[in-house]
């Protein structure tokens, strides 16, 4: 891949009108689609705190419960690119309200679950439904943020991800305790009350979202033109550096250097399903045997917390340096010993700090991994391209469920899944280390 020697607009060259324009797409868009992820995340692994109570309550064995995290993640591997193409047709606006209102209530249908089979049918729905989001806001902040500043934006966006583990572990727990109000299950007032505000936000979207700048009635004039300046400034050299090299969109996709980031991201994904689906009842087979689910619930909530922490700091140590392949590769190899100390130290205390350094590894990986793919992407490719990438990496997503659950229930206990996972990690690794990336890559910090 050739390397670009086109000047990088950072923070001392960018003009104050550029910089003051970013403020306030920032303060617009950011919060607004944290919390549409906060919810998007929610209603995805709720799941994992519901097999508290539910796997008992509908005669589960691990094996059946981790098939239908898997159904869900075959769904949502199959309908990511097609929904990334509509959204590319429909309009951010329309796309992702309806996604939002259709997942709400696919999530809050759970409730209605009996057996297996019925809820192999829910989670598949959940995951049709769900399946444009991530890779779709990650496509529309393309159209918002120029790439130098882009790496916060998306470390930002995804800060949601260990914040709704995090929290979602706290009220989770709470809301299991309301088994037997009203004749419900704790875990269908869980699927009810997390899948609820889904539908509501999605209304919401259709007002708030615009599509591109040039409709966006809280930009002045001047700064619409600000913005669509600075955005035209990326497409010819993305062209330039990567559509000339591979010249056309089909074989970019099937490019070496989109595989390889696929296949890093399916190794990484991995591990980021373990935290999701498997932490609580790995906490709760380490935990003392008269343990609530709401304790349960807090000492969930450990490892997410050190997770935002580690985010921030080491986002901002990445921009600082200016570096992104080392400081995706360090997180993965931290949350391959965290795995390990959980598997085998043997001290509760030790493997929960195990599971912290795991989560934290895990998350930061991910921010960082995501302000990369750019690079390897032409302007014109970047819709699919990011579904690419998102969906094969995360088969990783649909198999670890499946392979963990029949694990547990083969050895009666989850050291083997640990390691299934940590193997993964430390592959992708070393896969990260033949990423075409720059050693020094210059970001804007907003």
């Amino acid at each position: 891949m050739h390397q670009n020697t086109a000047p990088i607009t950072t923070l001392k060259t960018a003009s104050s009108a550029e910089q003051a324009v970013m403020r306030k797409v920032s303060r617009r868009l950011l919060g607004f689609l944290f919390l549409c992820f906060v919810l998007s995340f929610l209603d995805r692994i709720n799941i994992g705190f519901a097999g508290l109570t539910m796997m008992g309550d509908l005669g589960l064995s691990s094996t059946q419960f981790g098939m239908a995290t898997t159904l869900f993640y075959i769904a949502y591997i199959a309908c990511g690119i097609p929904s990334n193409m509509a959204l590319a047709r429909v309009g951010a606006r329309k796309w992702i309200g309806s996604l939002m209102i259709a997942w709400g209530l696919a999530s809050t249908a759970t409730l209605f679950a009996t057996d297996a089979g019925s809820l192999y049918v829910l989670r598949i729905l959940v995951g049709i439904t769900e399946a444009g989001f991530l890779p779709g806001v990650l496509l529309y902040l393309t159209f918002w943020f120029p790439a130098a500043y882009r790496a916060r934006a998306n470390a930002l966006f995804m800060i949601a991800m260990p914040f709704t583990a995090g929290f979602g572990s706290a009220l989770s727990g709470l809301i299991l305790s309301l088994d037997g109000v009203w004749g419900l299950h704790g875990w269908q007032w869980l699927f009810l009350l997390e899948g609820m505000p889904s539908v509501v936000m999605g209304f919401v979207v259709f007002g708030y979202l615009n599509d591109t700048p040039g409709q966006a009635h809280w930009l002045s004039p001047e700064d619409k033109q600000q913005l669509q300046q600075a955005l035209a400034a990326d497409k010819p050299l993305a062209t330039q550096t990567v559509a000339a090299e591979h010249g056309s969109l089909l074989r970019e996709m099937l490019s070496p250097t989109v595989l390889l980031f696929s296949l890093v991201y399916f190794c990484l994904v991995n591990t980021l399903a373990m935290i999701a689906v498997w932490t609580p009842l790995i906490i709760k087979s380490i935990s003392a045997a008269d343990s609530s689910n709401s304790t349960i619930g807090f000492l969930a909530m450990i490892p997410q917390v050190c997770t935002i922490i580690g985010m921030v700091l080491w986002g901002l140590h990445s921009d600082r340096s200016q570096e992104r392949k080392w400081h995706l590769v360090l997180p993965m190899l931290m949350a391959a010993a965290g795995w390990l100390f959980a598997a085998y130290a043997g001290n509760p205390l030790v493997q929960l700090c195990g599971i912290c350094m795991a989560a934290t590894g895990s998350y930061t990986a991910m921010s960082i991994f995501w302000t990369t793919p750019d690079q390897a992407l032409s302007f014109e490719a970047r819709a699919i391209g990011i579904a690419v990438i998102n969906a094969f990496g995360n088969i990783g997503s649909a198999l670890n469920p499946l392979v963990v659950g029949w694990l547990k229930d083969l050895t009666q206990s989850f050291t083997a899944g640990i390691v299934y996972t940590t193997v993964l990690l430390a592959l992708g690794a070393l896969l990260t280390l033949l990423l075409p990336l720059p050693t020094s890559r210059h970001a804007q910090v907003l």
